[in-house]
Parts: structure tokens; C-alpha cells; sequence
């Protein structure tokens, strides 16, 4: 009986939900408030996006606006995967987002982020808690609207930011038109900030590779050419030779994406 009671306990133990929050030594008198964010983000919070896995909210963490994500529990093996052999999404987006601010690349301030444990340890629910940024438009606007106002000006200075981007050694595997916030400072000023991060290699990156991390923008030929040309001015590589590597991994990437929708179309007609 004794032992029967034993085994119970420990196996009430094992399968029991645990959640492990790790908060940012900033916001450490905060801790509780953040726990709470995680604990009623299902009842409170107005909600920035939704997705099929992943939702965005916003709420207060004190007096500041700040964003919560929740990453849904992943499938059977992925949750192997995410116990045992890979980071999660969650703490991913938080360390790449401590090391983008200790490279003085604007991301929003990371805060916390939180993993659900359940059954036998596995990875449930996870959540990646930032600062919320107050931005005045996306870089997709640009692709959008050749008239944008001072379009050129601001497509130099992304040029510049992805310059720093890759001289500190970080490949933003996810460089794509939503992924990059920007406010207006001034007239002649603007401030770039990265979001979904939780893709990312650290590593020193090639010409292609540079020219390579463009390629998810949906960069017009005009587009090309303004990047081009300040990328050249501050890598000395030669202009022309960049215009022409980032013209055609762009339009390789446009080709390989018409493609996939060709054919996810094609399929579901049958």
C-alpha cells in the first residue's frame, strides 16, 4: 500500500504541469507581474495576431505596453526535439534578442520568456515576452508604394542596418518585409527594428550570403539598385557585382515562391 502510494506521488510528479519563467535581470522586480501575464494571457490581452499555431497579444506590464507570444505546444516528436535536442522558439527569440542589444541592433526589449513542461517533461506551451515599439510603418509599405515618401533615404539607411547586421556576424534567416519595424526619428532619420527572431545563425558571412539575406524582401529593380549602391559604398565591393548577385537572388527567390503557390494551387483544384 505504502509503496503503491509512493509510485503514485512520484508519477503525480513527473506528469504534473511545471512552467519555467526566465525573466530579464531589467525587469526582475517585475518577475510576479510578468508570471502573471503568462498565467492569464487566454483571458486577458487584446489580441495583435493570429495565427494557426502562433497568437500575438498585447497587455500592461506596469504602465508599459508589452507583447506577448504564445508558441502552441508542438506535436509528439517535436516535442522530443524541443526537450532533449533543440532550444525552444521561445528562449530562442529572448537570447537572440539579449544579443542583438548587445550588439546594439534595435530589436524590442526582450523581457522574458516562459516554457511549459507536462507530460514526463515534455515542451508544452511556451511564450516570449518584448517591449511593444510604437512603429510608424513596416518595410512591406515600401514595396507597396514607389511614391512612399523619402523612399530612397530610408531604403539606404536598411542598407546600412543590414551592413551592421552582417559585419557583427548575424544571419536574420527571417529578413522579410514584415519582420522589420521602423519609426521616423526625424526628417532625415529612421530607426529599424527586428522582430520574429527566433531563426538566426551567427556566423561570418560571404558576399552571397550577404547578398543572399536580401532576397525575402521583395525587392523591386529600383529597390535593388539603391541597396546595391550603398551597400557597395560601405563594404568597398564593387556596385555593378552586388547589383547583380542581390538582382539574382531575388528574382530567384520570386521564381521559387510563384512556384510553390503554383503548385499548392494545382493541388488543391484536384
Amino acid at each position: 500500500m505504502v509503496q503503491n502510494t509512493i509510485f503514485f506521488i512520484l508519477l503525480s510528479q513527473i506528469i504534473s504541469r511545471k512552467v519555467k519563467i526566465k525573466v530579464h535581470p531589467n525587469y526582475k522586480e517585475q518577475e510576479k507581474a510578468v508570471q502573471k501575464l503568462v498565467e492569464t494571457f487566454f483571458k486577458k490581452g487584446k489580441i495583435l495576431v493570429k495565427g494557426s499555431r502562433n497568437i500575438i497579444k498585447t497587455n500592461l506590464l506596469g504602465d508599459d505596453d508589452v507583447n506577448i507570444k504564445f508558441f502552441k505546444k508542438p506535436g509528439f516528436f517535436k516535442s522530443i526535439i524541443y526537450t532533449y535536442f533543440k532550444e525552444t522558439k521561445a528562449k530562442r527569440s529572448y537570447d537572440y534578442a539579449c544579443y542583438l542589444v548587445e550588439k546594439n541592433i534595435l530589436t524590442p526589449s526582450p523581457i522574458a520568456y516562459a516554457e511549459e513542461r507536462k507530460n514526463f517533461g515534455l515542451l508544452g506551451n511556451s511564450f516570449y515576452i518584448s517591449e511593444q515599439i510604437h512603429y510608424d510603418f513596416t518595410f512591406r509599405e515600401l514595396i507597396h508604394n514607389p511614391l512612399f515618401p523619402n523612399r530612397v533615404l530610408i531604403l539606404e539607411q536598411f542598407a546600412e542596418f543590414t551592413f551592421r547586421l552582417h559585419e557583427a556576424k548575424i544571419n536574420f534567416l527571417d529578413h522579410s518585409p514584415g519582420n522589420t519595424l521602423i519609426v521616423k526619428k526625424d526628417d532625415d532619420h529612421y530607426d529599424f527594428y527586428l522582430i520574429d527572431l527566433n531563426r538566426m545563425k551567427f556566423e561570418e558571412l560571404s558576399l552571397e550570403q550577404r547578398m543572399d539575406n536580401f532576397k525575402k524582401l521583395w525587392l523591386s529593380k529600383r529597390m535593388v539598385e539603391v541597396i546595391a549602391m550603398r551597400y557597395a559604398f560601405l563594404s568597398g565591393e564593387s556596385e555593378p557585382k552586388l547589383r547583380s548577385i542581390l538582382m539574382k537572388k531575388s528574382l530567384a527567390f520570386k521564381r521559387k515562391t510563384a512556384r510553390k503557390k503554383y503548385f499548392k494551387k494545382f493541388i488543391g483544384k484536384k
